[in-house]
């Protein structure tokens, strides 16, 4: 038997049908009446001081100001396991609404894509918000080791100070013995890079390993009286105050071995970025991306970094760090395997 809606039945459903969009826009409060009085929790993955708590507590000073609803930003520490208990927590145990942001560990992808144990995480689900600045870093010898370039390290073995087997300080020296020929005999048995330092200077060691932003300040006479060679930078591209020193990733003796060693300065690209947990409203997102490119352009910002001397930009985009994100798991079986071999040395 056919079924004919009553009049009754039709008017309660257009009127339903009316009803429904401003009663889901009734349960979902405006950003700024969402984000008004709330306090928005920046995480970073290691102790206070450092590179990422630096850059954490830097935007954290001026990125409340620029979000509807102006919320309180708190920097909270939470290190372990390399930025990797940070990660797993902010992927799946955060609240997904908009209120916990973190200081993105810059191996996130990395670390995935070579399969490190502990990793909880798809770095393609975080929300990314955007990047404060890439990262720079250098390998250098003291001016009394023959070592001079990094023909010279592929001739000879050249003893050099790390803080650790997982560090960059090490891995990367590691790398450059499998995938370009050279022939670091790594010491990782420095907790800091000034441990390393003291090492390089009494001659215990012949060099080590740093971010180039730091070093252009904690050792401008260095650099200004010629007591470095700086041998390769680790980042996509040649950085401007280094034109002469050779990218990592060119040192490889073939295609293979140059996307493998171009793996790992994806993180140098990465840099010091800005993430969110997965799952955050789609408004909520473009206000966070919005205000943290409001917080790159803020006067008082820019002016303060110029004054302490902290390398700024080029930012990127939350976009623009999801492809790359992309891009880093996209490599190909073979060109990762090389990079693991690599990686452990």
């Amino acid at each position: 038997m056919s079924w004919f809606p009553t009049r009754r039945a039709v008017a309660f459903c257009t009127a339903l049908a009316t009803l429904s969009p401003g009663a889901v826009l009734a349960q979902a409060p405006s950003v700024e009446a969402f984000y008004k009085g709330k306090t928005i929790e920046l995480y970073v993955g290691t102790d206070p001081g450092g590179g990422y708590d630096l850059y954490a507590r830097l935007i954290a000073r001026y990125l409340g100001r620029h979000m509807p609803g102006t919320p309180s930003i708190v920097v909270k520490n939470m290190p372990g396991a390399g930025h990797l208990r940070m990660a797993n927590w902010v992927y799946g145990a955060a609240p997904r609404d908009g209120t916990v942001i973190a200081a993105a560990p810059q191996s996130v992808a990395i670390e995935q894509v070579l399969g490190t144990e502990g990793v909880q995480y798809d770095a393609r689900q975080f929300t990314w918000i955007g990047r404060v600045a890439p990262v720079v870093e250098v390998t250098y010898t003291w001016h009394t080791s023959p070592t001079k370039t990094l023909d010279d390290a592929r001739r000879r073995e050249t003893i050099m100070g790390g803080s650790g087997v997982a560090s960059p300080t090490v891995f990367y020296l590691n790398a450059l013995n499998q995938l370009a020929g050279t022939k670091f005999n790594v010491i990782p048995a420095f907790p800091s890079n000034a441990e390393t330092n003291l090492a390089m200077q009494r001659g215990e060691v012949e060099g080590g390993s740093k971010a180039w932003a730091s070093m252009k300040v904690d050792n401008a006479e260095w650099l200004r009286d010629g007591k470095v060679n700086i041998l390769v930078q680790y980042a996509t591209s040649r950085d401007k105050d280094l034109p002469n020193v050779p990218l990592m990733m060119e040192l490889g003796r073939n295609e293979d071995e140059r996307r493998a060693l171009n793996l790992f300065a994806m993180g140098n690209a990465m840099g010091r970025s800005i993430m969110a947990t997965p799952g955050i409203p789609a408004d909520r997102i473009a206000a966070l991306r919005k205000a943290f490119a409001d917080t790159m352009s803020d006067p008082e910002l820019i002016a303060f970094t110029r004054e302490k001397k902290i390398d700024f930009g080029p930012t990127l985009t939350g976009e623009e760090l999801q492809k790359l994100i992309e891009e880093t798991l996209a490599l190909p079986p073979h060109v990762i395997a090389l990079a693991k071999k690599a990686r452990s040395g």
